[in-house]
């Protein structure tokens, strides 16, 4: 008995986590490299908040906004402005998933 209770825990468990849908997908950006500005786009499950960060190649966050999202294909005009030429380290995140890819300013 004990050990049929046991076994149907661990299926529920490994089904929760297995189940756990992506929220956040497809990010990508255009130009990358880029000198003044570039387009960061993604496609989100549910009309969320989200929060863009960027980091240097030291893990120094240099740049942090939230924006609110629609269901589907976003887009995020970033613009350079200070930030020295580089290798930058760029994520988007909500209360469920976050995704991070590179990006390289001219």
């Amino acid at each position: 008995m004990i050990r049929k209770l046991l076994f149907t825990l661990f299926l529920l468990i490994t089904s929760i986590c297995f189940s756990q849908e992506k929220t956040i997908e497809n990010l990508s950006t255009a130009p990358n490299p880029f000198t003044r500005k570039t387009n960061i786009t993604f496609k989100i499950a549910k009309k969320s908040t989200i929060t863009l960060l960027l980091k240097n190649v030291l893990g120094k966050t240099v740049f942090k906004k939230d924006y609110q999202t629609k269901i589907g294909i976003n887009t995020i005009t970033f613009y350079k402005n200070d930030l020295s030429v580089g290798i930058y380290i760029y994520s988007i995140q909500n209360k469920k998933s976050i995704i991070s890819k590179r990006l390289v300013i001219q």
